[in-house]
């Protein structure tokens, strides 16, 4: 018999550390408003730093330091935060911020929170914290909750290592909430199951008692030759929406439980749809823009551990890279397999709108666009026309040929050039 155990003896790869990540340095950024941090919370954590320090001259060299990109990877486990800074010497100081841990009943509030609305869990699964979880006592920093500590002789408080290392923190919190949520004790697979075993119960109860037992006939009468078999029974009534997948708990040696959570929802959902209207709604996709259909459907982008896995393996399954399916769900939110059509398909209208759209986007100020086939393009922005009759934004960097989707399409070029998403 296999045991688990022996397993590993074997030479098995080892068990992820869910308690223990590091990250890559995060390259300087400021954000649009000059802050450091782009986000709520990582400007919460940015302002408790700023409301301990003693010493504003050190903090503003700190500052220096993690603008200039001097923190190297940064390694996060329960209540501590740790990095290499490098400093004026040649060798860089070993620094650490530590922070107490949210208690058991810190972590219930937080998780009762997290799962009161669906909204706040989609939040969380798109890499963002709801404002309704800052009230959750312990989960942000307060001033005097960040402890520095650094091999460099300064006894400055903080030092300029550490505020290197606490501004830093701002931006990597900015990236990844859940590296917020391991300084409190606990890692993202941990939360994410727990967040979907609540959820899963949620649900459950909001879906009141379980259909009525269907009347059954013993099976040796089905089976006695003398037995005329009566009429089946009608079908059961279509339900009202998709049924929800099990809860799958999290094992080492099985799949990940969240991607076999969107797996059998998508089943259920494309099952419904076919009891409903007796036609497969994706039987004309092929196996590429299905697999885009799916990351897309996914939410967030790349942003957990299982979207990134999910993308992986969907872009190697189809030998493609994540970043060409990243750039192809951005274009599928954008207008389904429409917007996917204008990435990756130029073609040439016929004259019409396509004509009129440069002396419209003259009118309206945007002068300077060059045609070529259905794409408009102006330095860092372009227009592409669809076969559906709509214009679809893209931008890229300025002098470099790596459009990316944005905005709304629309009928109107001037119009699709401002929309954004919500607007």
């Amino acid at each position: 018999m296999n045991r688990p155990g022996a397993r590993a003896a074997r030479g098995a790869a080892p068990r992820h550390d869910d308690r223990r990540r590091t990250f890559p340095a995060v390259p300087p950024r400021e954000a649009a408003d000059g802050r450091f941090a782009a986000t709520w919370w990582g400007n919460a954590w940015v302002g408790a730093l700023e409301r301990t320090a003693l010493d504003q001259a050190r903090l503003a060299r700190g500052r220096t330091y993690a603008e200039r990109g001097r923190v190297d990877a940064i390694t996060v486990t329960p209540g501590r935060v740790v990095a290499y800074v490098h400093g004026s010497r040649i060798r860089p100081y070993r620094t650490e911020i530590r922070m107490r841990i949210l208690g058991d009943e810190g972590w219930e509030l937080f998780l009762d929170e997290a799962t009161a609305r669906p909204a706040h869990m989609a939040a969380l699964l798109d890499k963002e914290v709801p404002h309704a979880l800052e009230a959750v006592e312990g989960l942000l920093p307060a001033p005097g909750d960040l402890l520095p500590d650094c091999s460099c002789p300064d006894d400055g408080f903080p030092c300029k290592h550490a505020a290197a290392l606490c501004y830093q923190a701002a931006r990597l919190l900015d990236e990844d909430p859940f590296a917020l949520f391991l300084m409190r004790g606990r890692g993202e697979g941990e939360l994410l199951a727990e967040l979907s075993r609540r959820n899963a119960v949620r649900s459950a109860a909001e879906a009141g008692p379980a259909a009525p037992v269907l009347p059954s006939v013993p099976a040796r009468d089905v089976l006695a030759a003398t037995r005329r078999l009566p009429p089946p029974p009608p079908p059961l009534p279509l339900p009202d929406r998709p049924g929800r997948p099990a809860v799958f708990p999290p094992d080492p040696y099985a799949p990940d439980p969240l991607a076999l959570d969107l797996l059998a929802g998508e089943a259920a959902a494309r099952a419904h749809a076919f009891l409903a209207t007796g036609q497969d709604p994706l039987a004309a996709l092929g196996p590429w823009q299905d697999a885009v259909r799916l990351a897309a459907a996914h939410p967030g982008s790349g942003l957990t551990a299982s979207t990134r896995a999910l993308y992986r393996d969907l872009a190697r399954a189809l030998d493609r890279t994540p970043t060409d399916l990243a750039r192809a769900v951005a274009a599928w939110r954008q207008g389904g397999p429409e917007g996917l059509a204008v990435l990756e398909e130029p073609w040439d209208p016929p004259a019409g709108p396509f004509d009129r759209a440069r002396p419209a986007l003259l009118a309206a100020g945007h002068a300077g666009f060059r045609p070529w086939r259905n794409r408009l393009s102006l330095s860092s922005l372009q227009l592409r026309f669809g076969r559906d009759g709509l214009w679809y934004a893209y931008e890229s960097d300025s002098g470099r040929e790596d459009w990316w989707p944005r905005g709304v399409p629309a009928a109107d070029p001037v119009e699709a050039l401002v929309r954004r998403p919500g607007g």
